[in-house]
């Protein structure tokens, strides 16, 4: 579960270093580029709760694997963006498909561990965040440096689809390795 989290990490800092590429291909201002990063919120905020809800009713191995396959898919789409709407669209849908993950996992936490562990668990989980923050700048910073200009993708494009695709490949893990409870 660290590692899921890491990759959901990680795919939420890309935006940011994809920023300078992705403007100047673009031509987006640092409005449009900040408005499109922060759409993400809005659709992470109005599919949370729907997203958890339907965790409960379906079981954590479904959705936990369908929320890291559809957002790890969407990421990767990242890399067809070509103007204003389709960015805007695909940042809501990322922040729609990822929606419920993160408070899955703290769910999902509380069915393995009692809860006077519970705190510590979180706390462990949580550090993924930092791991993330340290491993994600060298790997994108690599990314966007080395595969610049080859088979005629930008570094930013790079960027997302390999940032992208371990979303999908773990999720399917998790699909054949969660249980919905212990």
């Amino acid at each position: 579960m660290f590692v899921l989290y890491v990759i959901a990490y990680l795919d939420r800092i890309n935006i940011g270093f994809a920023a300078l590429q992705m403007r100047q291909d673009l031509g987006f201002t640092d409005t449009v580029y900040g408005l499109g990063a922060g759409i993400f919120f809005i659709g992470y905020f109005l599919f949370e709760v729907p997203s958890n809800l339907i965790m409960h009713r379906v079981g954590a191995r479904v959705w936990m694997a369908r929320i890291m396959i559809t957002w790890g898919v969407i990421s990767a789409a990242m890399m067809l963006v070509r103007g204003v709407r389709s960015f805007y669209a695909l940042r809501f849908l990322l922040g729609a498909a990822e929606a419920g993950f993160f408070p899955g996992m703290i769910l999902y936490l509380t069915y393995w561990f009692p809860a006077a562990e519970q705190a510590r668990a979180v706390a462990r989980f949580m550090t993924a965040t930092a791991i993330a923050g340290v491993v994600g700048g060298p790997i994108s910073g690599k990314i966007l440096e080395q595969l610049g200009g080859v088979g005629g993708l930008a570094g930013w494009q790079w960027l997302f689809l390999l940032e992208g695709l371990p979303a999908v490949g773990f999720g399917l893990v998790a699909l054949g390795y969660l249980t919905d409870r212990p």
